[in-house]
């Protein structure tokens, strides 16, 4: 591209320079010309005068007399009818230029000079005009590769961030190089990047997300089938049977809420639903679970209350805490229920050491543990119920206590009859 235009710029100018060149080259020869040509007319007028002057007073005209009437380039022929020819300097041979005036006393001027001087001047005025041609064919390069430098290496950046795009960096420049063109196109580059970059960041997260909520679940269903494998009691293996079933279409509605989250992460499904069923069902969930660790889940707290949300996101909510206490809590894991205001609360408390005192401020974030764990349990919790219009909190570090506040609102539409599975 930089040759092009350097090409394209050197082949304007030299247009120009070939156009208005030749004219004025014409132009300053004729120029040149006329005014040698008139100059020796001017001079032959001149002397014709003089010799008239000297005519009428009975002078007799001689070269010495009339030497320093001329021009000492010049040669000059006076003819007086029945005199002797006056010659002053030497006659040039070649290309001459005459000027021939007749006098009142029947005398002839001739004036003539060489033609060489005005090749030199007509010389001198072509070496000036190509001088100023070069100058402008030097300047014309100049400013040709700084305009091409300049429309070059924008490009040059443009598709250097096109090539990282394509590579899997999608981090927007935000650089602009004062053409609107090219601007323009790193506006189009940039917000290209930045959509890119939330596309990468919502798909990574839903894989972060859905192998988080989708252990927890598996995890449950494994336990289930344990225990139809162990037993041999036909009673057992079929009720075992019909929760591990229920598990599974539990389960298929998490993956079907992760796949509609990331499709639209602001669809809801907010409905009127008996609080007391969920925390029952997480209850009996993790029951076998503590009871492998030695340890008690309990519930207390008030009955009978009916909140505004999605149950399936309440139920992995309360997953992620109980979840939480099991692997980082300690002691017996109460599940209390209370209202403040308008709004129906959910505590999970343990008997463990607590959230340390640096992390209180950033428990949610995610990739934040106090532990060696993945982080991302607590910060999906917060999400779920800030999505349908609730909030968790950490109330206490020491011991720990979690709170889950949702609307007390009564709704018009029925809960589902199975919540989604606990998920951390």
């Amino acid at each position: 591209m930089r040759r092009r235009l350097i090409n394209s710029t050197l082949a304007v100018v030299l247009v120009v320079i070939a156009v208005f060149g030749v004219s004025l080259v014409i132009v300053e020869t004729r120029t040149i010309s006329s005014s040698a040509q008139e100059s020796v007319d001017s001079e032959a007028v001149r002397l014709v005068s003089i010799v008239d002057s000297h005519l009428l007073g009975g002078d007799n005209i001689t070269a010495k007399m009339l030497a320093e009437q001329i021009d000492r380039t010049r040669y000059a022929r006076i003819e007086i009818p029945g005199r002797p020819v006056v010659q002053i300097g030497e006659r040039p041979t070649g290309s001459v230029i005459r000027a021939k005036e007749k006098g009142e006393e029947g005398e002839t001027v001739i004036v003539e000079q060489d033609r060489s001087s005005v090749t030199r001047e007509v010389g001198r005025t072509l070496l000036i005009i190509g001088a100023v041609a070069l100058l402008a064919v030097i300047a014309a390069v100049l400013l040709a590769v700084r305009q091409a430098n300049k429309l070059a290496s924008p490009l040059t950046d443009l598709a250097e961030t096109a090539e990282r795009l394509g590579s899997g960096d999608p981090r927007p420049r935000h650089k602009r190089y004062a053409v609107p063109e090219l601007d323009r196109v790193a506006d189009v580059l940039d917000s290209s990047a930045e959509r890119i970059a939330r596309m990468l960041t919502a798909e990574r997260r839903l894989a972060a997300d859905a192998s988080h909520q989708l252990r927890t679940p598996l995890t449950a269903l494994s336990m289930r089938l344990e225990e139809i494998s162990a037993t041999d009691d036909l009673d057992t293996v079929k009720e075992e049977a019909m929760v591990a079933l229920a598990q599974v279409e539990r389960l298929t509605d998490v993956v079907e809420r992760l796949l509609t989250n990331a499709r639209d992460p602001r669809t809801g499904s907010a409905v009127a639903f008996d609080l007391d069923e969920v925390v029952k069902q997480q209850i009996e969930e993790w029951r076998p679970a503590y009871r492998s660790a030695g340890r008690a889940i309990v519930c207390s707290g008030r009955q009978g209350m009916r909140a505004v949300g999605t149950p399936g996101a309440v139920a992995q909510v309360l997953a992620a805490l109980i979840e939480n206490s099991l692997m980082h809590g300690g002691g017996t894991v109460a599940l209390r229920t209370r209202v403040t205001g308008n709004q129906a609360v959910i505590e999970v408390t343990d008997e463990g050491p607590g959230v340390p005192a640096d992390l209180g401020a950033r428990i949610f974030e995610r990739t934040i543990s106090g532990r060696n764990s993945t982080g991302i349990g607590l910060a999906v919790a917060r999400d779920l119920a800030e999505a349908d219009g609730g909030r968790l909190e950490l109330l206490q570090q020491q011991p720990p206590v979690f709170a889950l506040f949702l609307s007390r609102e009564a709704g018009t539409r029925k809960a589902p009859k199975h919540p989604e599975p606990p998920v951390r």
